[in-house]
C-alpha cells in the first residue's frame, strides 16, 4: 500500500527553538518538531527563501510531454519504481526527447528530508546519480540503529558519490535550505493534490501508484498521440 502524506509531519519549526538530533559524529542535523506540527505551518514559522530549491529534471526542455514525480526517497514503492520502470522510461522516452521529467521530494520522516539534503548537495549534474545509490541502499541506509547512525549512512553514500566530508555536512546543516525544501514541497503537494507516493502528474493529470513499465508505457503513449 503506498504511503499516505501526513501534514501533522510537514509543519515544521527549523529557526529558534528547533529540535536536533546529534549524528555519531557531532552533526546537527534538522528534524521535525512534533509538538510544533500541531499548531504552526513550515511556511509561516519563519522567513523561508524558496528561490533556494531547483527543479531536478532530465529531458528536452522542449519535449513534447512533461511528467513530474512525487516521491519519497523511504518509500519502498518509489524505490520500486526507480530501480525497474524509470530506467526504461528514461532510455526509451526521456533520453530520446519524448518525455521532459520532473522529480519532486516528498518528506513523510526526517530521513527521506535528510536524504533529499544529500542528494541535492552535489548540485543538479550529480542529483539524479546520488538519488539513484539513496534509492539501491535504501534498506541498508535507513536501517541505522539511531537517527545519528542514518545521518552517517548517508553520508557515506555522498563519499561515495565523490563529495567530501565537510560538504556534506554544511548541506545537512544548511536549515535555510532545510526550510525552503519543506515549504517548496508543502506548496507543490497541495497544489497538485498529491496524497501518496509515488504519484505522477502526466500533462496535467494525476497518476498514482508503483506503474509498471508496460502501464507507464501506455500512459505516455496516449499522451504523446494526443
Amino acid at each position: 500500500m503506498n504511503r499516505w502524506i501526513s501534514y501533522a509531519l510537514v509543519a515544521v519549526v527549523l529557526s529558534a527553538g528547533a529540535f536536533f538530533y546529534q549524528s555519531s559524529q557531532s552533526r546537527d542535523l534538522p528534524n521535525f518538531g512534533m509538538a510544533e506540527a500541531q499548531t504552526a505551518d513550515a511556511a509561516d514559522a519563519a522567513e523561508v527563501d524558496k528561490s533556494l530549491v531547483v527543479e531536478m529534471a532530465l529531458g528536452a526542455e522542449d519535449a513534447p510531454l512533461t511528467v513530474i514525480e512525487y516521491a519519497s526517497f523511504t518509500c519502498p514503492h518509489c524505490r520500486s519504481f526507480h530501480e525497474n520502470t524509470f530506467k526504461q522510461v528514461k532510455a526509451e522516452y526521456i533520453d530520446t526527447g519524448k518525455v521532459r521529467f520532473i522529480y519532486r521530494e516528498v518528506y513523510f520522516d526526517r530521513f527521506g528530508l535528510w536524504a533529499g539534503m544529500v542528494a541535492r548537495c552535489g548540485g543538479a549534474e550529480k542529483y539524479f546519480g546520488i538519488s539513484s545509490m539513496i534509492y539501491n541502499q535504501q534498506a541498508t541506509w535507513t536501517k541505522g540503529e539511531n537517527p545519528g547512525a542514518i545521518a552517517d549512512n548517508l553520508v557515506i553514500i555522498g563519499k561515495t558519490a565523490g563529495l567530501t566530508g565537510d560538504e556534506i555536512d554544511a548541506c545537512l546543516q544548511n536549515n535555510a535550505m532545510a526550510q525552503a525544501m519543506i515549504a517548496v514541497y508543502q506548496e507543490n503537494v497541495e497544489r497538485d493534490g498529491v496524497k501518496s507516493t509515488p504519484s505522477f502528474i502526466i500533462d496535467g493529470e494525476l497518476v498514482t501508484g508503483d506503474q509498471t513499465y508496460d502501464s507507464f508505457a501506455a500512459i505516455l503513449d496516449a499522451k504523446l498521440a494526443d
